[in-house]
C-alpha cells in the first residue's frame, strides 16, 4: 500500500522493448541524414540545370548517353523495391530466417545495380575532365554510385548479423530503417536516369 507522500510508480513493464518508425531515434536521424544527401543530390541537379541554360545544345557537342543500360539499372531498381519491403515488413516479427532471406535478396539486387552501373559509366559518350558538362555528369553518377555501395555494405552487413543471435532487439529496427535508406537509393536513381538520359534527348 503507498504511504502518504509517495510519488506514484510508473509502470513502464508494457512497452515494447524495440521501437519502430518514428517512435525510434536512429528513424529520425536517418531522416536528417537523407534530408543532407537530398540536399546534396538538389545542388548538382541546379548545377546540370544552370549548365543547360549556358550551352546552345545539349549535350554540348556530343552525343547523348546510351540509354540501354540506364533503363535496364532503372528497372532492376524498381523489382528491388520487393525485397526492400519485405524486409521491413518481417522486421518486427523477429524472424531471422525471413529476414536474412529478404536482405540477401536486397543485396543481391545492389550487387547487380553495381554491376549495371558500370556498364552506365562505359556508355557515358563522355569523360569527368572533357568539359563542364562530363563533369557534373559524372560527379551525379558518381555520387549516387557511393550511396549504392554504402548501402550494399550495410545491407550485407545486417545480413552477416541475421545469421547469429543478435539479430534481435535494435538491430530489427535497423533492418527496417535501412529499408527506408535503399528507397532514397531508388528515388534519388529514378531522378538521376530522367536527368541524365531524359533531358538529353527531350529539353
Amino acid at each position: 500500500m503507498k504511504q502518504a507522500g509517495e510519488r506514484p510508480v510508473l509502470d513502464v513493464s508494457g512497452l515494447p522493448s524495440v521501437a519502430f518508425g518514428r517512435s525510434n531515434t536512429s528513424w529520425l536521424g536517418n531522416v536528417f541524414y537523407m534530408l543532407i544527401e537530398g540536399t546534396m543530390f538538389a545542388l548538382l541537379f541546379a548545377s546540370y540545370f544552370y549548365l543547360r541554360t549556358r550551352s546552345s545544345s545539349w549535350p554540348p557537342f556530343q552525343s547523348p548517353p546510351y540509354a540501354v543500360y540506364g533503363i535496364a539499372n532503372a528497372l532492376l531498381f524498381a523489382f528491388s523495391l520487393i525485397p526492400a519491403r519485405l524486409a521491413q515488413r518481417v522486421a518486427p516479427s523477429g524472424d531471422r530466417q525471413k529476414i536474412r532471406l529478404a536482405l540477401l535478396g536486397l543485396g543481391a539486387f545492389a550487387v547487380a545495380n553495381l554491376v549495371l552501373r558500370g556498364f552506365e559509366l562505359t556508355s557515358l559518350n563522355c569523360r569527368w575532365y572533357e568539359n563542364a558538362y562530363g563533369s557534373i555528369l559524372w560527379s551525379l553518377v558518381g555520387l549516387h554510385t557511393g550511396h549504392l555501395i554504402t548501402e550494399l555494405v550495410e545491407t550485407m552487413s545486417l545480413a552477416g548479423v541475421s545469421f547469429t543471435r543478435s539479430m534481435e532487439g535494435t538491430r530489427l529496427a535497423d533492418v527496417a530503417i535501412n529499408s527506408d535508406y535503399w528507397y532514397f537509393v531508388v528515388v534519388t536513381a529514378f531522378l538521376m536516369d530522367v536527368i541524365v538520359y531524359g533531358t538529353t534527348r527531350f529539353l
